[in-house]
């Protein structure tokens, strides 16, 4: 079970130049991969460990044919953050970063996405939490809660931004390997008691015994 996640965002790069043959006049274009090359260099470190923000570059592509100075490139960074506040501070920052370009004559868009929102710890999901930790024990099992965010994010995020109730997330089956290609199982046994802690959750929060 978890109480907080990380708030998932997106940083987008178009880059704009001038095709010319590659062979007979490559001074007469303007090279959009390296001027997107540049501007991935000069954002790869904007990551801060103390704060939980994280930006990685992970997709990228440029050109159309060998033999052409490729007029148009583009690349994304995967960004994390784990207070909505952070968003604004590394939209900022890459925004001041672009600034400095390598290649005269090209043009650079950047577009910031906000995917989902942190999921932020609160006193209110701390006291359900510990309820849900007591329903498990009457199983003889104990409920791990995480505190801490470890970069995955979750659409119960958005539930939180409109309420203030508790909201909690991670009622799923315990396996390991999420997103792998062929490492991804589920502990069967988890079955039953995970669904016996989520009945017994519907049910005292309906009835307020959770309070």
């Amino acid at each position: 079970m978890s109480l907080t996640t990380a708030g998932i965002g997106a940083v987008v790069l178009n880059v704009q130049g001038r095709a010319s043959h590659a062979g007979s006049a490559p001074q007469n274009g303007r090279n959009a991969l390296y001027e997107l090359a540049h501007q991935i260099l000069q954002t790869r470190d904007l990551s801060d460990p103390a704060t939980g923000l994280k930006m990685n570059w992970t997709v990228a592509s440029a050109g159309t044919n060998r033999n052409v100075i490729p007029a148009v490139a583009s690349a994304t960074a995967d960004v994390r953050v784990l207070r909505i506040a952070d968003y604004d501070g590394i939209e900022q920052k890459v925004r001041e970063r672009i600034k400095k370009q390598l290649i005269p004559d090209t043009k650079i868009e950047m577009i910031f996405e906000r995917r989902r929102p942190p999921l932020e710890l609160t006193p209110a999901n701390q006291a359900l939490a510990k309820h849900a930790q007591r329903i498990y024990s009457e199983l003889g099992r104990d409920l791990v809660v995480g505190v801490h965010a470890e970069g995955g994010g979750t659409d119960a995020a958005f539930a939180a931004l409109k309420t203030r109730a508790p909201v909690i997330e991670r009622f799923g089956l315990r396996g390991f390997g999420a997103h792998s290609n062929d490492a991804e199982y589920i502990d069967i046994d988890s079955i039953e008691p995970r669904l016996y802690l989520l009945t017994r959750m519907i049910m005292d929060v309906a009835l307020g015994k959770e309070r």
